[in-house]
């Protein structure tokens, strides 16, 4: 495209016998220049991240640290050394790297001795010290002082639990043997009859609940998090899971790994923003006055062209080309033409922009613009139907050619015409039946026929002993975890009735000089999206582990994120400029544990505060973005009322934005939240955003019969949303009922008739019941009138 628009644009800007044109040249290339500059200041660059479970474990390690708590890293010293004077080896460490290996060979050994037993105690001493917990509450201000002992446990539990859940090269199989004990006693029911995580849960709704204040939740969260990647596994282990259980099922392979697809994908030119399409279409009107002025010259004689070649209109060409979906983003990011960037990309092109041009002699001959497609190299996902769409093709096919349907065949063709059997038989190449679909007919099936199915035999796996642990309290869960959400996401605004999340991390003397202001604020601001980084990553393995362990346990706890406004939420956190805050520097590297307890301080200054670290992006909130995009996803994904919730919160323009963020993984989950609601953001959307619409196609998975992209689709007529959530409702309920409801099969369990038996079974009765038994035979039994004629007649 660019090659041969320069090529027919030559006779204009080379032509010597005339000074006007070399004038004009000289406007154009300063024009082409301003062009250049003005894509340049709208790109991003590309962002080389990762994405995995966690970050480098030593990063991860002094993220537990606030930089207020540096200064006690001495009093630990001088406690040790008080306690171990005849045997201190502390602070004989040169490097980091000493620090973390002998840390390592601490904790095993610290584990070996049946420690971590005996911190859980002391926290559950902790968490019911009712003393400290109304002590706080009455406090007008919280700092690091009121959750020492707290902050601690929490701080050596944390360290236990990282360091034995990573896996090293040089481990020995006694720390195999101890890794693989401690992920099973984390995940069973041996503290107090429930796992581990539902304790630290327990502080997170009580904290949230303003009954213990001075709970240091950023410590709790991280340890949470923690605890759920080592018990339930990562995203890798989960994608192991999934194959074991599909080959369990006897269902088709996966068609890819979904983790290394999005690995390799590269990410694709964000579209251009509104004032920057203002600002280009000035630029080109400003060029097209230069070229228009150049051809009125030309047509009164000064080229010698002008007579002998015929005209070309351009613009049909850029048009088809600007529009066509197949056009490949890698080769125009290839390509410098300025053109490339403009309006036409993302609206209509402008009817101004109809420029006339000449040919060169000898006239080149035109490629027809079928053969100026870039097609991609290939897809990166296999297409997808589910059975559900085979179903409705051929039930409509059928009403057209034959006039009636046959339910849910897939199978008889006959009457059909010969390219709908081709169509049904491509369909079923590529249809996919998930783990989901499986549960949710089995679950029909236990519904339908309690006796004859038998009682369902469930496997006692982490997930489910979690779930089942979670479940009484599961609402009250998920509201504190979003409260927490939304006190620390950067577009929230402080409330006086707000819960305060900075009690760990405000130090007990504010301070008074300019740089340690400088120090608390980037503090606060690390504390708060560590916090963001802890609660995404701890929503989305919950919601991921749920929905492989049962379909029904993932929609319970999906419906309860809608129901307590995740939607919005999310999408209030990505109202701001995403780039700002990916690229926040609010970290401090010579106050980062462990290099604060080998190196000498350096002196700290405001330039140096100012100038932060070099990295090209921040880690952490490039991950926490990512989460919460995927969370989003999760709950809206096959939902019309939830898709619905995205359009009417105006989300287009904000994921849009999101895209200017050049990472391939965080594009693909912000093109995917697009795709579901282009068909009601209406033709006038589609129109003006069809490089975003290219974008989808080449990136996101198709449905081979989804009409996403042109709303056509029946799923795009209205709907009751309010009954399809009852609906789900009510199928999870009775989901809930039938496996975890004790009583629920009482009608079914054999009648004891023997008046003797029945009177001499044992009653467990209140302790206090003897002391009141003669009020209540007075109250129940004698001062009762007894209707014995009714009661004659009711038999």
């Amino acid at each position: 495209m660019q090659q041969q628009t320069d090529d027919m644009e030559v006779p204009l800007l080379n032509d010597s016998n005339s000074n006007r044109q070399k004038s004009q040249a000289q406007e154009r290339d300063g024009f082409n220049h301003q062009q250049k500059d003005s894509e340049g200041s709208m790109e991003s660059p590309n962002l080389e991240f990762e994405y995995g479970d966690m970050d480098n474990f030593t990063v991860e390690l002094s993220e537990l640290y606030s930089y207020t708590e540096e200064p006690e890293f001495s009093l630990n010293r001088d406690y040790f050394e008080e306690d171990f004077k005849n045997h201190g080896v502390f602070d004989e460490c040169d490097t980091e790297a000493d620090v973390l290996y002998w840390s390592r060979h601490n904790v095993f050994l610290l584990y070996d001795m049946g420690i971590f037993t005996a911190l859980l105690e002391l926290l559950s001493m902790e968490i019911d010290n009712n003393q400290a917990c109304s002590s706080a509450v009455r406090k007008p201000a919280i700092s690091l002082a009121d959750s020492t002992e707290l902050r601690v446990l929490l701080s050596i539990m944390y360290l236990m639990v990282e360091t034995i859940r990573v896996e090293t090269e040089g481990d020995s199989p006694e720390r195999k043997a101890a890794r693989e004990a401690f992920r099973t006693e984390l995940g069973s029911p041996l503290y107090n009859g429930e796992p581990f995580a539902l304790l630290l849960f327990t502080m997170v709704t009580k904290f949230c609940c303003m009954n213990a204040p001075h709970f240091p939740m950023k410590k709790v969260l991280l340890l949470l998090w923690k605890t759920i990647l080592f018990t339930l596994g990562g995203f890798e282990e989960l994608q192991e899971l999934k194959v074991r259980m599909r080959e369990q099922l006897n269902l088709s392979p996966l068609p890819e790994d979904s983790i290394k697809v999005v690995r390799h994908m590269r990410a694709a030119s964000p579209p251009a923003s509104a004032m920057e399409l203002i600002e280009q279409q000035q630029q080109q009107k400003r060029g097209r006055r230069s070229r228009r002025s150049a051809f009125v010259d030309s047509l009164e004689g000064d080229s010698p062209y002008a007579k002998k070649q015929p005209l070309v209109k351009q613009d049909s060409l850029d048009t088809y080309n600007e529009r066509d979906p197949f056009k490949n983003d890698d080769a125009r990011d290839e390509e410098d033409d300025p053109e490339d960037v403009d309006s036409g990309i993302e609206g209509e092109v402008d009817p101004l922009d109809r420029d006339v041009i000449i040919q060169p002699p000898p006239p080149p001959q035109l490629r027809p613009p079928t053969e100026r497609v870039s097609f991609p190299r290939g897809l990166p996902w296999a297409p997808k139907v589910r059975e559900k769409d085979i179903e409705h093709f051929l039930e409509t096919s059928r009403n057209k050619f034959i006039g009636f349907t046959l339910g849910n065949d897939i199978d008889t063709l006959v009457g059909l015409p010969r390219p709908i059997h081709e169509s049904v038989k491509t369909l079923k190449q590529h249809k996919y039946v998930s783990i989901a679909e499986v549960q949710i007919k089995r679950e029909e099936e236990l519904q339908q026929c309690p006796m004859t199915m038998g009682e369902e035999a469930v496997e006692e796996t982490p997930a489910e002993i979690l779930y089942l642990g979670m479940l009484p309290s599961l609402s009250q869960y998920v509201i504190a975890l979003l409260k927490l959400l939304l006190a620390a996401a950067p577009t929230s605004k402080a409330k006086t009735d707000s819960i305060n999340i900075l009690a760990d991390v405000l130090p007990e003397e504010m301070p008074i000089t300019v740089l340690q202001s400088m120090k608390l604020g980037i503090d606060v601001n690390r504390h708060k999206e560590i916090i963001v980084k802890a609660i995404s990553a701890l929503l989305l393995l919950l919601l991921k582990h749920f929905k492989l362990n049962h379909i029904y346990q993932f929609e319970y706890v999906a419906q309860h994120l809608v129901f307590a406004n995740c939607i919005p939420l999310i999408l209030k956190f990505f109202n701001q400029n995403i780039m700002s805050y990916i690229s926040a520097k609010n970290s401090i590297c010579a106050l980062d544990f462990p290099h604060c307890v080998v190196h000498e301080m350096p002196e700290l200054t405001a330039e140096s505060l100012e100038a932060g670290d070099s990295n090209q992006f921040c880690w952490r909130n490039l991950f926490s973005c990512i989460n919460l995009l995927r969370i989003l996803n999760k709950i809206t994904k096959w939902k019309h009322s939830r898709t619905m919730m995205l359009v009417v919160f105006k989300s287009a323009p904000i994921l849009k934005r999101a895209l200017k963020v050049k990472q391939a993984m965080m594009q693909l989950y912000v093109l995917k939240l697009l795709k579901i609601q282009t068909k009601y953001l209406g033709r006038q959307w589609r129109k003006s955003n069809m490089k975003t619409m290219s974008a989808i196609y080449q990136k996101v998975r198709h449905r081979l019969n989804d009409d996403w992209a042109y709303g056509n689709d029946i799923d795009a007529r209205p709907w009751d949303f309010q009954a399809e959530e009852c609906a789900l409702r009510e199928s999870i309920e009775k989901f809930n009922a039938r496996r975890y409801d004790k009583n629920q099969n009482s009608e079914f369990t054999p009648v004891d008739n023997c008046l003797q038996s029945v009177l001499g079974q044992r009653v467990d009765l209140p302790e206090d019941f003897h002391y009141s038994y003669e009020m209540w035979l007075e109250r129940e039994v004698f001062s009762q009138p007894i209707q014995w004629e009714g009661l004659l007649q009711a038999q």
